[in-house]
């Protein structure tokens, strides 16, 4: 007798990359980072999704995750270094490095994936305040309508990078 054929394993590739300085030269300096997501997984709306955000961004996510995991334990971020020895291009390098094992760590976890202010966070471009109005049911869009909305407006481009002939 033949076993029948495995079901496809469920894989998300995430990666945190491209790290920008926005406003720079001015005091209100900042980097953010692109997050490249592209899965087969069912838990997530959009199969491909490409956004940027900030490490401010990343603190509140991990906050409101640890704030609905219960007991489950949130990764950890790269620590918010002040007093870095070496170039800013190292420490930027070493923050890109840190939130992408964060990112890689809790896209795996099933209990820290149910929660929606993740998949709005990874998936759309909403701002903080958005996606708590959308998690609450206060937003002009639900959050399956809010990531499809922005995965048509431009994630078209995204193209998955290995795939390329």
């Amino acid at each position: 007798s033949r076993d029948p054929p495995p079901a496809p394993q469920e894989l998300t590739t995430v990666r945190v990359q491209d790290p920008r300085v926005q406003n720079e030269g001015s005091w209100n300096s900042y980097v953010d980072y692109k997050i490249f997501l592209h899965t087969n997984s069912k838990a997530f709306t959009a199969k491909t999704s490409c956004v940027r955000r900030r490490y401010r961004e990343f603190v509140w996510l991990r906050r409101q995750l640890q704030r609905n995991a219960g007991l489950v334990p949130v990764p950890e971020l790269p620590g918010k270094s002040t007093f870095f020895v070496g170039s800013t291009d190292e420490f930027i390098e070493k923050r890109r490095q840190g939130l992408q094992q964060f990112l890689e760590k809790v896209v795996q976890n099933v209990v820290l994936l149910s929660d929606s202010r993740l998949h709005l966070f990874l998936q759309s471009q909403l701002s903080v305040p958005d996606i708590e109005a959308c998690v609450q049911g206060q937003g002009t869009q639900t959050v399956t309508e809010a990531i499809l909305h922005y995965a048509m407006s431009n994630c078209g481009w995204v193209q998955e990078e290995e795939g390329r002939p």
